[in-house]
């Protein structure tokens, strides 16, 4: 797994019971956290869920802990979020009134594929360093073969060169004052060019995790999925923003 996460920058680890009770609970929880409303784009085919789910301080939620293999690779923060909900339902992505055409086509035809943690900002929509993440844990709440999450393994190697190139003249506490809109999108033109994509349809009981600096995204919901709709939990703990790179 070590080799993988370095080389590949994500692994899937095996079912577990112990991850499987978690994903269980959550995902009741999840679907009254539904029923409660929110936020929804793309034509309300996503449900964006960002600190939806109430999990506790430790991970835990209703008291089953959050645990598994996948902690072995990881340094756990002291304190975890309150996770994303992402949820996507049958027709994902429509397109929204306010969404321009390059966007969504995007969206629909490139996973809408980024790297977490950089922000954009105002009209013109420029790239920022705001949100310096650790790593990326996804946990299955039910099958997601219906619109799973697709990674371009290698394309983390890629990214962390770029960026370090892009601030290597800054101190850290700069690096959110730059704008890396350029170097972002040349090295994301790079990497559709260079590495394979790849759906990850894990299931509930599996753990997924994501080096920070890989590019990933969502892909379709396929036309001929059964079911209502598609769950995944997403931890992405903050780190400092001198650890980044």
């Amino acid at each position: 797994m070590e080799q993988q996460l370095s080389e590949q920058g994500y692994a899937v680890f095996p079912d577990e019971p112990e991850v499987a009770d978690w994903a269980a609970t959550a995902a009741t929880t999840g679907c009254a956290v539904l029923e409660q409303g929110g936020e929804r784009r793309h034509g309300s085919t996503w449900f964006v869920g960002v600190d939806a789910l109430p999990n506790a301080p430790d991970g835990s939620i209703n008291g089953v802990p959050l645990t598994g293999r996948w902690l072995r690779y990881v340094d756990a923060p002291a304190i975890w979020h309150a996770a994303q909900l992402s949820v996507v339902f049958p027709g994902y992505p429509q397109r929204d009134a306010h969404e321009g055409e390059a966007a969504h086509l995007f969206r629909r035809n490139r996973d809408a594929a980024h790297v977490d943690g950089l922000l954009p900002e105002g009209q013109e929509r420029r790239r920022h360093l705001r949100e310096p993440h650790a790593f990326i844990l996804g946990l299955p709440l039910d099958d997601v073969a219906a619109s799973p999450l697709v990674v371009w393994p290698g394309s983390h190697l890629m990214m962390r060169a770029a960026f370090r190139a892009a601030f290597k003249d800054l101190p850290p506490k700069a690096w959110g004052d730059l704008d890396v809109t350029k170097v972002y999108q040349t090295t994301r033109r790079a990497v559709f060019d260079t590495c394979q994509r790849v759906e990850i349809s894990a299931k509930p009981g599996q753990a997924v995790l994501l080096d920070r600096h890989l590019l990933h995204g969502v892909a379709p919901w396929a036309a001929d999925a059964e079911g209502a709709m598609r769950m995944i939990a997403y931890f992405r703990p903050q780190t400092d923003v001198a650890a980044w790179l």
